[in-house]
């Protein structure tokens, strides 16, 4: 199998992250003569993360309308989480069904011990046993690899990295200093360009964790191809019953194995998701044992 390095992608994306934040610092301290906004934006950005991380579980499910189930209610997917969750050494997580046709599915929680799996009614409409499983390894390896953890991380910095650029943008920043030490133009380009490249990154590490969800997932259950299979019918799935864009579902739509909106509502460069041709030649390369090019 053909190794894609996606824990070092992250890594190396989340250094970019930091590298981005610490030159808007430099220059936010060359301009000002201090640090201060750079700690006070810091902080401000930790604490809601930390709200964010700390109850992702109940944001996401909220944002679904989503209930728990039973295993009387829900007898193959609690069937199949309890064996892939037992096969991977780890804790039953809760379970939910959200009351929707659009066909998606998430697992969220800081960490095994407080993990949630929910499925829509409309993927457990559309999918077979097998292909159901094949979704449900995917999103067990998003809570096993502490992926909330780094989406939330990322999240931090690349809020930070706006809000400075917000604040520069309005030219309140540069008050301070002589005027000899002042660039409002290469203020300007910062204000602009920083924010954008922040986001950027932090969809890349989003497209990355699922490459390796999908990776892990497929693993887990011993058939690539049935992950493969059910993201080919997520994706005619969604097309025909996509979700209407709000800022909750936006807020929570990196967490779900397909993106859930139309193709018109968010261009390919900033979905949070890889092009299912590529995620699906990858399972492909994974089950025949050669690279195959999408």
């Amino acid at each position: 199998m053909h190794n894609h390095f996606n824990g070092l992608k992250t890594a190396a994306l989340l250094g970019g992250l930091w590298a981005i934040l610490l030159a808007i610092g430099f220059a936010v301290a060359q301009g000002t003569g201090s640090s201060i906004f750079i700690l006070v934006f810091a902080l401000i950005g930790l604490g809601t993360t930390a709200y964010g991380y700390w109850n992702s579980d109940k944001l996401a499910i909220k944002a679904m309308h989503a209930y728990p189930v039973t295993e009387a209610q829900a007898p193959a997917m609690y069937r199949i989480v309890a064996e892939l969750s037992t096969r991977a050494g780890k804790p039953m997580p809760r379970l939910y069904v959200s009351p929707t046709q659009a066909p998606n599915a998430f697992a969220t929680g800081r960490n095994p011990e407080n993990a949630a799996v929910c499925c829509t009614e409309g993927i457990l409409g559309l999918l077979d046993e097998r292909e159901l499983r094949g979704v449900l390894g995917h999103e067990l390896m998003h809570v096993y690899n502490r992926d909330i953890l780094t989406g939330s991380v990322a999240a931090a910095i690349a809020g930070v990295i706006s809000s400075i650029g917000q604040f520069l943008a309005f030219g309140a920043i540069f008050g301070g200093g002589s005027d000899e030490d002042r660039n409002p133009i290469a203020g300007l380009a910062l204000a602009l360009l920083a924010p954008i490249a922040a986001v950027f990154v932090q969809m890349a590490i989003s497209r990355t964790r699922e490459y390796d969800a999908d990776e892990d997932g497929a693993t887990l259950t011993g058939d690539p191809l049935a992950l493969a299979s059910a993201l080919k019918k997520l994706e005619l799935g969604v097309a025909r019953a996509p979700l209407a864009p709000s800022q909750q579902l936006v807020n929570a739509s990196h967490m779900m194995i397909a993106n859930p909106f139309r193709a018109q509502d968010i261009s390919r460069m900033m979905s949070t998701h890889p092009p299912m041709a590529e995620r699906i030649a990858r399972l492909e390369q994974m089950a025949y044992g050669h690279r195959i090019n999408p």
